[in-house]
Parts: C-alpha cells; sequence; structure tokens
C-alpha cells in the first residue's frame, strides 16, 4: 500500500503552495479521499499507517507554526487534521470495516410511489444495525412477530436507506472484543440518562 497516497493529494499540494487550484474543492476531494481509504481498506494496519503519517504531516505543518496561524490555509489544514483524527477513532473502534450507506436517491418525479424519507439517518452502518437488531430482539414490533428480514427493509427505508444485508454487520459486531460489543446502543443509554441527570439537575435549580 502507498502510506503517502493521502500526502499526495491535490490539498497537500496546495497547502504546501506547491499546486494551483481551488482549496476547498481540494479540500474536499482530500476528505473523500480519507473517507474511500477508510471504508474500503483491506489490510487496516496499513490504512492506520497511511493516516498516522497524514495526521503527523497536518501536525507540524509550517502554517499552524508561524505568523500565518490565521491565514485561509491554516484553517484548512486544522479542519484536515480534525478529521484524519476522528476517522483514526473510527478505524480504532472497528468501523472502517463498514461500507457508508448510500441514502435512497431523490426524484423530481411528483407521480414517484415511493419518495424519499424525511428522515436520514447520518450514523455510521453499524450503528443502525445495532439498532434493528435490537429492536428486533426486544420484540417490540408486531408483537416479535415480524422477521428481522422483514423488520430490516422496512426501518431501512424509514431512514431513508436503500436496503442492505444486516447480517454481514452483524458479524462485525459479534467479532468485538469489548465486554460489551453494542458500542451504539450502550452509547446511547449513557447519553439519555446523562440527559436524564441535567434535566432534573435544571429542575432543582429552579425551585
Amino acid at each position: 500500500m502507498n502510506y503517502l497516497i493521502l500526502a499526495e493529494t491535490e490539498f497537500f499540494a496546495l497547502i504546501n503552495e506547491a499546486g494551483n487550484g481551488c482549496l476547498e474543492t481540494a479540500y474536499g476531494g482530500f476528505i473523500k479521499t480519507v473517507i474511500s481509504l477508510c471504508h474500503e481498506c483491506i489490510d487496516r494496519n496499513s490504512t492506520a499507517v497511511a493516516l498516522a503519517y497524514t495526521e503527523n504531516e497536518l501536525q507540524h505543518h509550517h502554517t499552524l507554526h508561524s505568523a500565518t496561524t490565521g491565514c485561509h490555509r491554516s484553517l484548512y489544514v486544522r479542519k484536515a487534521l480534525s478529521f484524519v483524527r476522528k476517522m483514526q477513532k473510527h478505524l480504532a473502534a472497528g468501523y472502517a470495516q463498514v461500507p457508508p450507506l448510500n441514502p435512497i436517491q431523490t426524484s423530481t418525479d411528483n407521480t414517484n410511489e415511493n419518495p424519499v424519507s424525511p428522515l436520514q439517518w447520518t450514523g455510521n452502518a453499524i450503528d443502525l444495525v445495532e439498532l434493528i437488531y435490537g429492536i428486533n430482539e426486544m420484540g417490540c414490533i408486531n408483537n416479535g412477530n415480524m422477521p428481522l428480514k422483514q423488520l430490516a427493509p422496512i426501518l431501512y427505508k424509514i431512514f431513508g436507506i436503500e436496503a442492505k444485508d444486516c447480517y454481514r454487520f452483524y458479524i462485525d459486531i459479534k467479532r468485538r472484543k469489548n465486554e460489551s460489543r453494542t458500542y451504539f446502543l450502550d452509547r446511547m443509554q449513557e447519553k439519555l440518562n446523562e440527559k436524564m441527570l441535567r434535566d432534573e439537575e435544571l429542575e432543582r435549580m429552579r425551585r
């Protein structure tokens, strides 16, 4: 694998003042390359090395350590660095094995019998699969009489996502090594409990 794949993009050429073009457009291309690299990676270790190299180059970029810190280029360097670090966390958590979800395509035809859903799932694919399997195991849809293979496509459609094979994603969840393998549901529970605690504290303060 070419570990310099991200550093050889047009974006790096522009922030290093070695290219001519639109920085905003090049930044968008860089982000797409990072996403593609993570979601399509076969060798996770090689992808991690490529991200680490890119993080190091951005972290020590001269625009962040000089009088030009507030310049236009340094803004994009900081944005790129932040995104690379986020993708490193996703990679470490195991999300990179899961391809991105494809939103259902909108149509300008008013006679379309299947209009696009007003809801769009913007989280990770594996998170949605956790939710679908959790709902299925709770048996709270049709008294638990709806098979997963029927339930999953309906929930995908509700969230504006093209139907996918849930089982392949479920296998990735089962392979997790943590004591609790339901990362998304655990975070959901944690955040909801935190919200209730905040609400209770605000209620006490208003008394």
